[in-house]
């Protein structure tokens, strides 16, 4: 006997693509599989850069950020950039016997320096006194409860939640718009998604009340809770780090949010409802249902 109706979702999808930011602001690592933890994907943000006075830096600040690409290994994560010999940094274990301070927006958190080999390699290809630092996992850094509510959702050196989540077809749309205006055609990279989903209308994911995927040990349930303000990082040509407007410029035709002040936003921040310790892969099916309240 079929469902009844009204017991369907109103959206069926599938993941099609996982990335995971070892590095704060620095390029991403697209994944097949990725092991889901309380503060997101297994060593997302997990690392930050830092100034002489331990307060973040960014590809806001520091463009040539998005030309360090991590590649995840056996027990390491190794960079690599332009120019500059490959850093291997330890999954397991850190240069600093004790956590120092370190400022990510407004929150001030404890983390471990890397040591000054690493410190010395982001110096010398950003150009400034710069260090990196660890999160320290004895921390713990809560996304902001104006936006979950009674739900405590920690993070690590995340702008502010655990997953951010996007569609294939709201870059569709966008790259349509890119180039009626003349512009070239951008990836999903710019925006710096955990998941992106396929098989959804542009801009779906901006109103679901939940998200559901079936994996191979049970169901993640995802909470989307705060549509993404949008900075000047997408237009940040990760190829090159050459910035420019054009992105931005789009997105202010037709992408104003008033649950965020009027601010541009692409994609939706999501908490974590159940499914901590499960693996996310690309094929997973994903349901949901709107929510336009």
């Amino acid at each position: 006997m079929a469902e009844p109706i009204s017991d369907l979702p109103d959206l069926t999808a599938r993941i099609a693509r996982l990335f995971v930011y070892p590095v704060k602001s620095c390029a991403g690592v697209e994944l097949r599989e990725a092991l889901l933890t309380e503060t997101g994907f297994d060593l997302d943000r997990a690392w930050m850069v830092v100034d002489a006075e331990g307060v973040f830096v960014t590809q806001r600040d520091l463009p040539r950020m998005a030309l360090i690409r991590p590649q995840i290994k056996l027990g390491e994560v190794v960079l690599r950039a332009p120019g500059m010999l490959a850093l291997h940094l330890s999954i397991d274990s850190v240069e600093a016997a004790e956590p120092t301070p370190v400022q990510v927006w407004k929150d001030t958190v404890n983390a471990y320096d890397m040591g000054n080999v690493a410190a010395q390699w982001f110096s010398d290809f950003l150009g400034r006194k710069l260090r990196l630092v660890r999160f320290d996992p004895e921390q713990r850094r809560l996304a902001s409860s104006k936006w979950t509510g009674d739900a405590e959702a920690p993070t690590q050196f995340s702008d502010g939640f655990p997953l951010l989540v996007a569609s294939e077809a709201s870059l569709a749309l966008l790259n349509e718009k890119l180039a009626a205006a003349g512009h070239a055609a951008i990836g999903i990279e710019r925006f710096r998604p955990n998941i992106v989903l396929a098989g959804i209308e542009a801009h779906d994911e901006d109103h679901v009340a939940g998200l559901d995927i079936a994996t191979a040990d049970g169901m993640v349930r995802l909470k989307p809770v705060k549509p993404c303000p949008r900075c000047p990082i997408p237009d940040v040509d990760p190829a090159t780090a050459e910035t420019g407007h054009a992105v931005r410029d789009t997105l202010q035709t037709y992408r104003r949010d008033e649950r965020v002040g009027g601010s541009i936003t692409f994609g939706m921040n999501n908490i974590i409802v159940q499914g901590v310790d499960q693996v996310l892969r690309v094929g997973q099916p994903v349901t949901a249902n709107l929510d336009f309240a």
